[in-house]
């Protein structure tokens, strides 16, 4: 199967289907450890909670890759 192909046809899908897609292809690697996993987990769930509390705002992920491939560019 050609990469691209399934990249492409990964990014048509809802977030919510990519965000499982993207778990399932990390723990198919086995580097990630338990350890991590969960650091991974808590990070996520303080970050939402500082979203709901206005703490911090969201940014699209268009937008979001763009600001970091132009911090990159420099």
């Amino acid at each position: 199967m050609d990469p691209a192909i399934i990249e492409a046809a990964a990014l048509q899908l809802p977030d919510g289907q990519r965000a499982v897609l993207a778990d399932r292809l990390l723990e198919s690697l086995h580097t990630v450890s338990p350890g991590m996993r969960s650091a991974w987990v808590g990070e996520a769930e303080a970050r939402m909670d500082a979203y709901r509390a206005g703490l911090i705002s969201a940014e699209d992920g268009p937008t979001a890759l763009a600001a970091l491939r132009a911090g990159f560019a420099r």
